[in-house]
């Protein structure tokens, strides 16, 4: 009795599957067909397209372009947090190798926070200022 209703149960899935490896099969080669029927668009608007696509590109930049003096605020901004957190680093260095306290872990957690910082300062300055 198992062994039939196991033989029942494989019969009802192959047919689930033939039946939908049909359908999809059908689908792929009628969908094509399909849309081969439809007519090209024209190419004589393309120009056009791509011009309005151009000039909406352009306002878009203009509006979200960042004026020269608060890329200037930002860059001294992330200098002096570069400086005070390189003043701390050091400190906590000092404060470990010459009096023995055990500040290792805020002393490594404030280094990398330090040249993170200068890494991403180094890298605004040159992506804002240097001239490409």
């Amino acid at each position: 009795m198992l062994q039939m209703s196991k033989l029942f149960f494989r019969k009802i899935v192959l047919r689930y599957v033939s039946i939908t490896l049909v359908a999809s099969l059908y689908f792929m080669a009628a969908l094509p067909a399909q849309a081969a029927q439809e007519p090209p668009p024209s190419s004589n608007n393309g120009a056009v397209i791509l011009q309005e696509f151009n000039a909406q590109n352009r306002t878009d930049i203009r509006e979200k372009a960042i004026p020269l003096k608060e890329k200037q605020q930002i860059m001294f901004l992330m200098g002096v947090a570069v400086i005070v957190m390189v003043i701390i680093t050091g400190g906590l260095g000092l404060a470990m190798g010459v009096f023995g306290k055990s500040v290792f872990v805020p002393h490594m957690v404030f280094a990398a926070f330090s040249i993170t910082l200068a890494i991403a300062h180094a890298i605004v300055g040159l992506v804002w200022f240097y001239p490409f």
